[in-house]
């Protein structure tokens, strides 16, 4: 019994309150750029149990690689992991990620339909066709950050608007 603790004590972390630090915060996660990162965590994890359980297991690491990668994606972007370190080209990364993505998903997804039987491989087709329209939005929205990071060269926000603020005070 004294292993229960009251529930504003903070005399250790709890398991909720890790679990709690780990998922994103609700501005993030209600925003177009978090909506998609757990769209694509998601159907990434169903498709990749729908071709674990189907005869087209061969093309199982497809979607447990996409769902490392975009779950490494929603940890950096709500945790501000990608503020954080700016030596890395974060707009160029995710941009190739969700073309890879979106790409081999279409090509998987088409295999898994036309070459296999049985409703796993159908289902994993299915959620593989939709996991494609998913990354493609958001390579889409990626692309249009990328261009106005590009524009900036290659200069945060931050830093260009500390820039022109420092030019005009001179």
């Amino acid at each position: 019994m004294g292993d229960i603790e009251a529930p504003g004590s903070s005399a250790s972390p709890s398991g909720l309150g890790v679990l709690m630090a780990l998922l994103p915060s609700k501005e993030f996660s209600t925003s177009k750029k978090g909506m998609l990162l757990i769209g694509e965590v998601a159907l990434s994890f169903i498709d990749f149990i729908c071709f674990a359980a189907s005869a087209a297991s061969a093309f199982v690491t497809v979607p447990l690689i996409e769902f490392l990668g975009a779950l490494f994606m929603l940890f950096a972007y709500s945790s501000k992991f990608n503020e954080r370190f700016k030596g890395f080209l974060w707009p160029l990364m995710d941009f190739l990620r969700c073309v890879t993505a979106s790409i081999i998903y279409f090509i998987v997804s088409i295999m898994a339909i036309s070459n296999y039987r049985g409703g796993s491989s159908k289902a994993a087709g299915v959620f593989g066709f939709i996991a494609t329209i998913i990354f493609a939005l958001d390579f889409y929205k990626v692309f249009i950050e990328l261009a106005e990071f590009l524009k900036q060269g290659g200069e945060s926000q931050e830093e260009a608007t500390q820039e022109e603020s420092d030019d005009d005070s001179d």
